[in-house]
C-alpha cells in the first residue's frame, strides 16, 4: 500500500475512533444523568410524608434560621430536608404576635408575624373543597388549599422553587384581633354567628368578607422568604391582557418564542427553561393567572423563577386550559430532568404521590378527588405535547440538558 493511501486510511480510522469515543462518552453521560434522575425520584418518593414534628436535630435551634439557610439562587429548600416537618410544625403552631393587612395585591390576605419574628402570609378559606369555580380560568377568589397543594407538587416535580406552605386553623377572636393593627382590625365584622374580615387589597370589599366557622378560620400560611434575598418582579412573556377582545402577541403569533429567545434574560441562561417548567407546573394545577413572576434581585437571569402566589389554581377540575402550555408548545424545548420526572409520574403515580404528600397537613384532605384525577389527565396532555415536538424537531433539539450543582454552605 502506498504511503498516501496509508495516510488516508489512518486518517479515516482516526476520525471513526474519535466519533465512536465521543458517541460512547455522550451515551455514558446521558445514561449516568438518567440514573441520577431516577435516584432523585426515588429519594423524593421516600421523603413524601412530612410529619409535623417540633423536634429539631439541626445545630441551629430556630426553625426560622434553618429555613432561611436553605435558600440559594436556584432553590428555596434543598432536596434533603430532614427539618422540613419541624419548620412546618412551627408555621402552623407558633404564637401569632402581630397581624396586619396583606402586602400589595388583588386578593385578600393577612400578614402575620409569628413568635421568633418570622413573617408568614395567611390566606383564608373562601370555598368548600368540592366547589367549582366557573368562568375564566383565572376567575374567583384565591384558594388557600391550592397554595398547599401547589407547594407539595413543587416538591414532587423536583423544582423546589415554591416557598413553604402549610394549612393552619386560626381563632380570629383570640389569636388575631388582640394583636391586629388598626388597619386590619377596622375590616372585622360579625355575620350571623361568624367572625369575618375583608382586609385591604385591590378587590377587597366590605360586601365580600371571608368568614370563619364561628371564630375559627381555616387557611394557609406561606413562609416569607428571607429579607437578605430581595425579589425582583418581571412581566411574564406569556402573560394575558385580561381585556376582552384584545389578544396578547403569543396568542396569535406562532413564531412568538423566536422573538422571546432574542430578548434578555431569555437569550441565555436558565430563565427560558424555568418559564417552560413553570408552564408545566401551572397547567397541572390549572393556574392561568401568572401575568408576572419573581426572581431574586440583580441576578442577571441566573436565579430561579420563584413559584409564588399559586392560589388561582384547582378551581375547575373539568377545565384543562391548554393555553397555559403555550411556552412549551411554541418553544418546543424542555429540560431532560423535567422530562424524566414527568415520565416517572405516569400511570397514577402523580395522583398517589400528591395525596401522600398532603396527608399530614392540618387541613387535610387538601383537594377533592376530581382535582387529583385531573392532575393525571393533564400529565398525559403534557407528555403528548412534548412527543409532538420531538416528532417534529427530534429529541436532540427538544430535550435540553441544564443541570446545576447547588451549594447550601
Amino acid at each position: 500500500m502506498k504511503l498516501k493511501q496509508r495516510v488516508v486510511l489512518l486518517a479515516i480510522l482516526l476520525v471513526i475512533f474519535i466519533f465512536t469515543k465521543v458517541f460512547l462518552i455522550d451515551n455514558l453521560d446521558t445514561s449516568a444523568a438518567n440514573r441520577e434522575d431516577q435516584r432523585a425520584f426515588q429519594r423524593m418518593l421516600a421523603g413524601l410524608r412530612v410529619a409535623l414534628d417540633p423536634r429539631l436535630e439541626h445545630t441551629l435551634q430556630s426553625p426560622w434560621e434553618i429555613a432561611a439557610q436553605w435558600v440559594v439562587p436556584r432553590e428555596v429548600y434543598p432536596e434533603d430536608t430532614p427539618e422540613l416537618g419541624a419548620v412546618m410544625h412551627a408555621m402552623t403552631t407558633k404564637k401569632i404576635i402581630k397581624a396586619d393587612v396583606g402586602y400589595k395585591g388583588t386578593q385578600l390576605k393577612a400578614l402575620l408575624i409569628l413568635e421568633g419574628g418570622q413573617k408568614v402570609v395567611f390566606k383564608p378559606k373562601r370555598y368548600a373543597r368540592d366547589y367549582i369555580v366557573e368562568g375564566e380560568p383565572y376567575a374567583g377568589y384565591d384558594r388557600h388549599n391550592a397554595e398547599v397543594a401547589a407547594f407539595h407538587l413543587d416538591r414532587i416535580l423536583g423544582f423546589r422553587r415554591a416557598p413553604l406552605v402549610v394549612g393552619r386553623f386560626v381563632n380570629l377572636r383570640t389569636e388575631i384581633k388582640p394583636v391586629a393593627t388598626e388597619q386590619l382590625l377596622g375590616t372585622f365584622m360579625t355575620v350571623g354567628n361568624n367572625t369575618c374580615f375583608y382586609g385591604k387589597c385591590y378587590y377587597c370589599r366590605e360586601t365580600e368578607p371571608a368568614c370563619a366557622d364561628g371564630d375559627v378560620m381555616e387557611g394557609s400560611v406561606t413562609l416569607w422568604l428571607p429579607d437578605v434575598w430581595p425579589l425582583q418582579k418581571h412581566r411574564h412573556p406569556w402573560g394575558r391582557t385580561y381585556r376582552e377582545g384584545k389578544l396578547a402577541r403569543w396568542e396569535y403569533d406562532e413564531s412568538y418564542c423566536d422573538a422571546v429567545k432574542k430578548t434578555s434574560p431569555y437569550d441565555s441562561g436558565p430563565r427560558l427553561l424555568d418559564i417552560i417548567d413553570t408552564a408545566i407546573f401551572d397547567y397541572l394545577i390549572g393556574n392561568a393567572d401568572r401575568h408576572h413572576y419573581e426572581s431574586f434581585q440583580d441576578d442577571e437571569g441566573a436565579s430561579m423563577l420563584i413559584l409564588l402566589d399559586n392560589a388561582k389554581s384547582f378551581g375547575n377540575p373539568a377545565l384543562d386550559e391548554r393555553s397555559i402550555l403555550a411556552p412549551l408548545y411554541q418553544c418546543c424545548i424542555i429540560r431532560v430532568s423535567t422530562w424524566n420526572r414527568l415520565n416517572y409520574l405516569k400511570n397514577g403515580v402523580l395522583k398517589s404521590a400528591l395525596k401522600t404528600a398532603m396527608s399530614h397537613d392540618p387541613i387535610s384532605p387538601v383537594l377533592s378527588d376530581p382535582h387529583l384525577d385531573a392532575l393525571d389527565q393533564r400529565l398525559l396532555s403534557i407528555l403528548a405535547t412534548v412527543k409532538q415536538c420531538t416528532d417534529q424537531f427530534g429529541p436532540d433539539v427538544v430535550l435540553v440538558e441544564d443541570r446545576m450543582t447547588l451549594s447550601h454552605l
